[in-house]
């Protein structure tokens, strides 16, 4: 509770700003190569082509999504599923073992966290001079720094939001399109939307989405254990706490490693002290060690008060190898089973897909008919997807049934990443149709490659009936 001007108790605190400090040192190189990683795949990937066309393109008009050389349709929606299956079980995992990595290098809000925190820090100084300029009276060196703070922000949020929609409409198109202001009401929507989401999470809500809105946070509690690797202050080591001369020995003035400097606090992004122990807001960023070891070497101490370690570990002084091998527990090896299963399977069932699918309907209206001569007819339509970027010709074939004629042509063209409906009807003679009558007989049409010995091919299951 904070107390108003008026002498009334308030229930809401004031939030706080979080001015984190810059910081160098092992992780911190980690981090940056991470969002340097992520961006060139980010921005780079829309313009990369791929047998002359954008290499991943997600059409939404043709509904066709291309992933190098992938092409996909709306009914392989199972892949997309099974894809956020993996990505879940692989988040799962790594918890097990090594906490939140995820969140402290790849999380797109920490990454644009950082790039607006890099852009601030070039314009109005580091963690003192921002808190300084914050406290200053408006003026024009103010208006001038804060002015430009946000125009930068602004110019690479609409960067972002253009590259986004760029997945979703040729970026060559968009591009030229933009040059000429003229986007179509759709792509403008969606291009200031995503970069005001940009501007708003990184530029303004930072932590507090990691502290309120991320339900990560909340049950990382329900994927840790004491022998998940975790960010930990050295408790036995580092109290009590204390200033000292960098000459000084602590043990002589009854002190621990800690020197009580708070470069650990003014680091983190989330404004937490790690030497309370692990907390929700935590991400795992490993700032607070880069800072923590850079005390450490100015005071000739031994690195590791602050660390990467498990709770076991600190607890018990565990090795390095006996800390490998308390990896290997019944809830990392469940996940890491299901993970290496889901993976090989999605593997392999993309290596395998033949590029045809077909869907057989059954004309409901008429389940059968006599037509010339006592020949029993059904009606079908079949859609044949071609997930090929070449065109293809195919031949129809159909087994089951002794008898059973095609009364259309066989060999269908489908066009390339394209589908062809075809109306067939199946014949069976007076004499075949003699001892079926009254049943519902099954049958299976076979679609393959017409071009070449070896060519792709799928089989699908329907049914022939013959009246009574």
């Amino acid at each position: 509770m904070a107390e108003t001007d008026n002498g009334l108790l308030s229930l809401y605190e004031k939030q706080v700003k979080i001015y984190p400090r810059a910081v160098s040192g092992w992780f911190a190189g980690w981090r940056w190569a991470m969002v340097w990683l992520t961006q060139l795949v980010y921005y780079g990937m829309p313009w990369l082509s791929w047998n002359g066309r954008q290499a991943v393109l997600f059409d939404l008009d043709q509904r066709q999504f291309f992933v190098f050389g992938l092409v996909f349709h709306p009914q392989d929606f199972i892949y997309l599923a099974a894809l956020l299956v993996i990505s879940a079980l692989a988040l799962f995992f790594f918890t097990a073992v090594a906490g939140r990595l995820w969140c402290g290098y790849a999380c797109p809000q920490t990454v644009y966290t950082e790039i607006f925190l890099w852009i601030e820090r070039r314009l109005e100084g580091d963690r003192v001079a921002r808190i300084r300029l914050d406290a200053a009276p408006w003026g024009p060196a103010k208006i001038l720094r804060k002015g430009g703070k946000h125009a930068a922000w602004g110019l690479f949020s609409m960067a972002t939001g253009f590259t986004f929609v760029g997945y979703f409409v040729p970026i060559h198109d968009l591009a030229r399109a933009g040059m000429a202001l003229a986007w179509s009401p759709w792509e403008w929507f969606w291009i200031v939307f995503y970069g005001l989401a940009t501007y708003g999470n990184a530029g303004f809500l930072r932590e507090q989405m990691c502290k309120y809105m991320c339900p990560y946070a909340r049950f990382q509690s329900a994927l840790i254990d004491a022998d998940s690797l975790i960010i930990t202050y050295d408790q036995r080591r580092g109290e009590p706490r204390g200033g000292r001369a960098r000459t000084a020995d602590p043990k002589a003035l009854g002190l621990g490693d800690c020197v009580d400097c708070s470069l650990c606090v003014q680091v983190c992004p989330t404004g937490i002290d790690i030497r309370k122990g692990l907390q929700n807001e935590c991400i795992g960023c490993a700032a607070c060690i880069d800072a923590c070891d850079g005390v450490m070497d100015r005071l000739g101490y031994s690195r590791g008060l602050i660390r990467y370690d498990t709770e076991n570990g600190v607890a018990r002084g565990l090795s390095r190898g006996q800390r490998l091998r308390r990896v290997f527990r019944p809830r990392v090896l469940i996940y890491g089973a299901l993970l290496t299963a889901l993976v090989v399977a999605f593997g392999t069932t993309l290596g395998l897909r033949s590029g045809l699918k077909v869907d057989v309907i059954k004309d409901r209206n008429t389940l059968a008919r006599i037509v010339d001569d006592g020949y029993v007819e059904n009606v079908y339509r079949l859609h044949i997807f071609n997930g090929s970027e070449l065109p293809r010709r195919v031949r129809l074939q159909v087994s089951g049934i002794d008898g059973l004629s095609f009364g259309t042509p066989q060999d269908v063209h489908v066009p390339a990443t394209g589908m062809e409906a075809v109306p067939v009807r199946l014949r069976l003679s007076p004499e075949a149709a003699q001892a079926l009558r009254g049943r519902s007989n099954p049958i299976v049409f076979q679609i393959r490659d017409a071009d070449g010995p070896e060519g792709a091919s799928v089989n699908e299951k329907s049914a022939f009936y013959v009246p009574r």
